[in-house]
């Protein structure tokens, strides 16, 4: 007997009443369930089993029985039906979902990891492949195997330890991990506890692999850093982002342009909104924009630009656009000045009394007006017209074009008669007179001149019909017609012999007689292919003279081109008959002096010419003395073309002006890595003011009575890369050389008068400042109203500032520089010769020139104690002061000797190390105190 509820009764869809226990569960269980039923009186027990439907269906089940109460009169049990259909389909879902995971997880793009407590549990496919294990590898390998160290590990756990322990996700944009073959990549890493409420569960990790992506982004933050152009982005006509070139450019230093409007970048309100109007159209259609504009630097000076924009995304403008901007100001002025020579050239060949064409490949490129009046041809109509064209047939041309041939390709001069033909179809004789543009290149351009020689032809014909006539009546007219032939073999001869002048304006200089520039060129590849057939060597000699361009100045250009004939002269007498002397142009000369042994013969060879041109050259009551700087470099040694041994030579050269002039030196591979050097050196000067590497120091000058700071020198200081301090005279010449002497010595007068407010700002007493003006500076036309501003802006009293100007820059412009010395006078600021002595020193100039203080050059101070002659010099530049009245300032005073006799000599203030060297601005104060 069973007792039944109706929840059982509706779990298997018909009335239990009357049925016995087992005939619930089906035939399959039954048999297994009798037993459990036997026994469910005794114990408590689960069990799973099925029973049995209305429809005959199996029901699965979940079965406890329990025993009844010991109180009960009779043994029973209770039995419990849980249905579990419900759970199968869900255990059927989760393994559906657990097979789609698996495919996700195995199929997936980026590596995906299990780990916990710094074990890795298990991966996906992508991440063994991505360290180059086996999947099954990976399995029970510790995390720390997988980076480049262990530092590196615990630096990574640092940063994901706590965010993961708080049940937080972890996100590194770069990390970089280790391959099994010990190669190293970057990864983007996400991370995730797999349950937040247990960390102990572990971790999951997707890491995606952005080595290409990092190396690419590298690459191109690498391009705009280092580009050499320019390269900017605007958005909203706002600037977002610049390389560095930008900041070189326009003089805005790091990110200080960032945000500034674009209108900042170009000179007026019309020149930005025109660029707007024409990028505008373009640029919104996605398509790119170039031209030409004006554009300002931070400083307000302008400067000519290539402009070429694009959008950053064509599908939307809005975006923002990339700006590559190329600075074109010189190739402006050189395109300009080109245009002006062309025009002056085309009015000197439309000013020609013959006509003159420039040819190639059998056509007429361009010519003069003379050329078009002789062909009868209007304006530009023989340019691109057919040589041919003008020749009566082609017989006619086919001769005169075999002749130019074989002249050229001999390295002549084509020259000859032939009739040609007029546009109207008139024939007429013309003297045809061609060379190449280039010698050694026969069949490219050349250039022809043509002279009108009918009448001369004519008078030639009636010569001939007069001598045809003659030979009829030979007895008669015999000594008529000598005479005709007497005057027609004149006229051959004059002929020949203008063609002989021709030939040689041609390949020698016009002033001197000498082979110029294209002959020697001839003649040096001719020596190096002699040298190369014997043992010989063959030496090139560069020589400059040294100050040529003084006198030349100073006397005028008679005096100069006779100095330069007496030098060649010389120079030819200096040498063998077998050596070579050509002047390539103003004062340089070369000589190729072949058969050659060893390299000491090149000794006697530049002394002789140092000898030679060692005695005065008199001209006009005056006697000239000039010196030669000579470079040598010997084929093959030190190189094996014309081009290269000219600049070996060249440098040689150079290098011995440095060495003192009047000496000669053998090029060394040394030159080359100092005018390397040099070069270095001049491109980082270039930018030493925009970032800020420029600093002053200032040096005291004594009072010799009172031993006490009487004025403060201010000296310029290059601080290279921050840290390199680089001396005064190894940039300083570079500066004059290349005109940045010009705006950083204005960078100078204001630095240093701002300085000066700001130490009287700070209650100290007043001290001049004395600096210097170099000659470059000083002949500057925007020189004085360059002072006037900086004396306006900084509210200087101009009676501090005291300027020091070079004797040799104070005698070159007379006049100019007086006017100029008197501007500044009237402004309140004093004067100072600097360096006396050592330049062309002139009384009556010095006397004229408004200065108050002389300057006696180091060089007779140096010796001051030991030499007799340093101390009558500089006893009579302190007297001739005195009378002057002007002050007398003794620089590189060492020792107390040499200040002791200055004293004696009365000299009133000195300057040197032995009262300070140069100091920085911070330390000036503690000098003054």
């Amino acid at each position: 007997m069973f007792a039944v509820n109706p929840e059982l009764e509706r779990l298997i869809g018909r009335d239990a009443s009357g049925l016995e226990l087992p005939e619930l569960f089906t035939a399959r269980t039954a048999p297994a369930a009798a037993g459990r039923l036997q026994s469910a009186t005794e114990i408590e027990q689960d069990w799973a089993s099925a029973l049995v439907a209305s429809n005959g269906s199996e029901i699965a089940v979940q079965v406890h029985s329990k025993p009844l109460s010991a109180e009960e009169t009779a043994p029973g049990a209770i039995f419990v039906f849980t249905d579990l259909r419900p759970f199968e389909r869900d255990q059927s879902a989760l393994r559906q979902s657990l097979l789609e995971q698996k495919a996700i997880l195995d199929n997936a793009s980026v590596g995906i990891l299990f780990s916990k407590a710094g074990v890795m549990s298990s991966c996906n496919p992508r991440f063994a492949e991505m360290f180059g294990y086996p999947q099954d590898e990976m399995t029970g390998r510790r995390a720390i195997e997988v980076f480049p160290s262990p530092e590196t590990y615990v630096r990574f756990g640092k940063d994901a330890g706590p965010l993961l322990s708080q049940g937080l996700p972890f996100e590194a944009p770069e990390a970089q991990f280790k391959r099994r073959d010990g190669s190293l990549f970057w990864c983007r890493v996400r991370a995730k506890a797999v349950d937040i409420d247990r960390n102990e569960e572990g971790t999951i990790w997707i890491l995606e692999d952005v080595t290409d992506a990092r190396l690419s982004m590298t690459e191109g933050q690498a391009i705009m850093t280092n580009a050499s152009f320019t390269i900017l982005f605007t958005r909203n006509r706002v600037v977002t982002r610049y390389n560095r070139s930008f900041g070189e450019m326009f003089g805005y230093d790091g990110n200080e342009a960032l945000g500034i409007p674009g209108r900042a970048l170009y000179p007026s309100d019309a020149v930005y909104d025109q660029l707007g109007r024409e990028a505008a159209p373009l640029l919104s259609a996605g398509r790119p924009f170039q031209t030409e504009v004006a554009m300002v630097r931070k400083d307000g000076t302008e400067m000519w630009v290539q402009v070429i924009a694009f959008v950053v995304n064509p599908e939307d403008p809005s975006r923002g656009t990339i700006w590559i901007i190329e600075d074109r100001t010189k190739q402006k002025r050189a395109e300009e000045s080109l245009r002006n020579a062309l025009l002056e050239n085309q009015a000197i060949l439309d000013s020609a009394v013959l006509g003159i064409a420039v040819v190639e490949e059998g056509y007429n490129l361009r010519c003069n007006t003379k050329m078009e009046e002789l062909f009868g041809y209007g304006p530009g109509e023989i340019n691109g017209l057919s040589v041919q064209s003008l020749y009566p047939d082609k017989a006619s041309w086919d001769e005169a074009r075999i002749e130019t041939s074989r002249n050229f390709h001999s390295g002549r001069i084509s020259m000859g008669e032939y009739q040609l033909v007029r546009k109207d179809g008139s024939m007429f004789w013309a003297r045809l007179s061609g060379r190449p543009f280039d010698l050694s290149k026969a069949t490219g351009r050349s250039v022809w001149v043509v002279d009108d020689v009918t009448a001369r032809r004519e008078a030639a014909d009636a010569i001939r019909r007069a001598r045809d006539e003659l030979e009829v009546r030979v007895l008669e007219r015999t000594a008529e017609l000598a005479g005709a032939n007497t005057l027609l073999q004149a006229e051959i001869v004059e002929r020949r012999q203008a063609e002989a002048r021709v030939h040689h304006m041609a390949y020698h200089d016009s002033l001197t007689g000498l082979p110029n520039r294209a002959l020697l060129a001839d003649r040096l590849d001719r020596a190096m292919l002699a040298a190369q057939r014997s043992d010989r060597k063959l030496a090139v000699m560069f020589l400059d003279l040294d100050r040529f361009k003084t006198i030349n100045d100073s006397l005028g250009h008679l005096t100069g081109d006779h100095l330069l004939k007496e030098v060649a002269n010389r120079l030819c007498r200096a040498v063998r008959a077998s050596d070579t002397v050509a002047r390539l142009g103003g004062d340089e000369f070369v000589v190729l002096v072949p058969g050659i042994r060893e390299a000491s013969e090149c000794n006697h060879v530049a002394e002789k010419i140092i000898d030679a041109l060692a005695s005065p050259i008199p001209f006009e009551g005056r006697m000239l003395h000039i010196t030669p700087s000579i470079g040598i470099c010997m084929f093959p040694n030190d190189g094996g073309d014309v081009e290269t041994l000219m600049r070996h030579a060249d440098a040689a050269m150079y290098h011995a002006k440095a060495s003192g002039r009047n000496n000669y030196q053998f090029f060394t591979q040394t030159m080359n890595q100092a005018a390397s050097q040099h070069f270095e050196l001049e491109s980082s000067l270039r930018g030493a003011m925009a970032r800020k590497e420029f600093e002053l120091f200032y040096q005291p000058i004594i009072d010799t009575g009172t031993r006490r700071i009487h004025t403060l020198e201010v000296l310029l200081r290059w601080r290279r890369g921050g840290t390199e301090l680089v001396q005064p005279d190894q940039f300083i010449p570079i500066m004059e050389e290349n005109g940045l002497i010009v705006p950083v010595g204005e960078w100078v007068m204001r630095r240093a008068c701002e300085q000066s407010v700001e130490w009287l700002r700070q209650g100290f007493d007043p001290v001049p400042l004395a600096v210097n003006l170099s000659p470059r500076q000083f002949m500057n036309r925007g020189l004085i109203q360059s002072i006037r501003s900086i004396l306006d802006e900084t509210g200087i009293d101009p009676a501090l500032i005291e300027f020091e100007i070079t004797e040799t820059a104070l005698m070159q412009h007379g006049e100019q520089t007086l006017e100029i010395l008197g501007q500044i006078n009237r402004m309140g600021i004093r004067l100072s010769i600097d360096d006396f002595g050592t330049g062309y020193s002139s009384l009556a100039y010095l006397k004229r020139f408004p200065v108050k203080k002389v300057k006696i050059d180091r060089a007779f101070v140096k010796d001051l104690e030991g030499s007799a002659e340093d101390r009558a010099i500089v006893a009579a530049i302190i007297a001739l002061s005195n009378s002057l009245q002007l002050s007398v300032v003794a620089e590189g005073v060492e020792s107390e000797g040499q200040y002791k006799l200055l004293r004696e000599n009365g000299c009133q203030y000195a300057q040197g190390f032995l009262f300070s060297q140069p100091v920085a601005a911070h330390e000036v104060m503690a000098l003054v105190r």
